[in-house]
């Protein structure tokens, strides 16, 4: 078993005890996406950490999605616990990166590859997603990206 689904089913036992409801919850709904992306496909398998991280990042992303669809239709009180559930797992993917890290990233990807326009912007936004890992949107990088190859 992974180290991180170790750890995730430790603190749900831990929030069970401590009966935190709100973690409860999304502990339990996160083990369950971890335990369904686990048996998809042709053959169970044991979830690497990068795998069960990419499951999280994925569950938050929906939280925060979830969150702003509740917040535009006036359900505040539903918006507030999707945010909530994504703060909770946001405590176990890595720290985001900040606006200047991502900008210094692709202007580094772009110099070593010598793109000159959007036509290279593939290629550079692969290598960038390459150091990114997880640690930042991919909308935000393309962003950045074409900020850059645009000027």
């Amino acid at each position: 078993m992974s180290d991180l689904k170790q750890t995730l089913r430790d603190d749900l036992t831990t929030a069970m005890k401590a009966r935190d409801e709100l973690r409860t919850a999304t502990l339990r709904m996160v083990l369950s996406a971890v335990s369904a992306e686990e048996v998809s496909g042709k053959a169970a398998r044991e979830l690497s950490d990068d795998e069960v991280q990419a499951v999280l990042r994925r569950e938050a992303k929906k939280r925060k999605e979830a969150a702003e669809a509740f917040g535009g239709a006036g359900r505040a009180e539903q918006a507030a616990r999707e945010e909530a559930e994504g703060q909770v797992l946001a405590g176990y993917l890595p720290t985001q990166l900040s606006d200047e890290e991502i900008a210094a990233i692709v202007t580094e990807v772009v110099a070593a590859t010598g793109a000159s326009g959007m036509g290279d912007m593939g290629k550079v936004m692969g290598r960038a997603n390459g150091q990114v890992a997880g640690r930042a949107e991919g909308g935000r990088v393309a962003a950045e990206v074409r900020r850059q190859l645009a000027s």
